[in-house]
């Protein structure tokens, strides 16, 4: 489902694994994979991090969901101050921008956001650099707790990298953490540019899985 029209943000706050989830169930999101990024450290790894951030890359269709949104969402899921002090640049609250476009936006949430109240936002902002995926056993963590979801998506998606990369997995490891539900997730499959014997599939394979 990924094409030309899609954008792709780089957030960070935090363990990858909550943002992963949150992000992965919004409608309009296309897929999210987490990694390292922010730094200049060759080649990071979970245990060996550098000076990069634990981060989750989004592709997102901005016809269905804003960037302001998803900035939105990104500071009213995290506290910056506490996040910056927890285990230094792991754990950092960053945005990293594509191209000026996504970086007037940003900035200009900021600015609304102080207006509106809701505080100075302590988060390191930054023009991309790169992003290396992290480990398998790290993408869709919640998802991959429920063996029989997992089980059920190996006929569609049978390699790590197809799981990590669908749309389906992206929203079902959202509905695993509790930040949608099924009957979401449901109607936006219903809204997806698939045909409908797809559809149907799709549909009857998410209601058969046991939480």
């Amino acid at each position: 489902m990924i094409n030309e029209h899609f954008q792709t943000i780089t957030l960070g706050m935090g363990c990858f694994w909550s943002p992963d989830a949150l992000f992965g169930q919004l409608p309009g999101v296309i897929r999210t994979r987490v990694g390292y990024a922010g730094g200049t450290t060759p080649a990071p790894t979970y245990r060996m991090l550098g000076d990069h951030t634990e981060t989750v890359e989004l592709d997102f269709d901005p016809g269905l969901v804003s960037l302001e949104a998803i900035l939105g969402l990104f500071w009213d899921h995290h506290h910056p101050p506490n996040i910056n002090e927890y285990k230094g640049r792991q754990y950092l609250s960053l945005v990293l921008y594509r191209d000026e476009l996504q970086q007037s936006i940003i900035f200009k949430v900021i600015e609304d956001r102080r207006r509106e109240g809701k505080g100075r936002t302590e988060t390191e902002i930054a023009s991309f650099k790169g992003f290396y995926i992290a480990e398998e056993r790290h993408q869709k963590y919640y998802l991959k707790r429920y063996p029989d979801a997992v089980r059920k998506l190996g006929p569609l998606y049978p390699t790590p990298e197809d799981l990590t990369n669908a749309t389906l997995a992206a929203r079902l490891n959202g509905l695993a953490k509790g930040f949608t539900n099924l009957t979401f997730v449901i109607q936006d499959i219903q809204k997806w540019p698939i045909d409908e014997d797809e559809r149907a599939t799709l549909i009857r394979l998410v209601q058969g899985i046991r939480w």
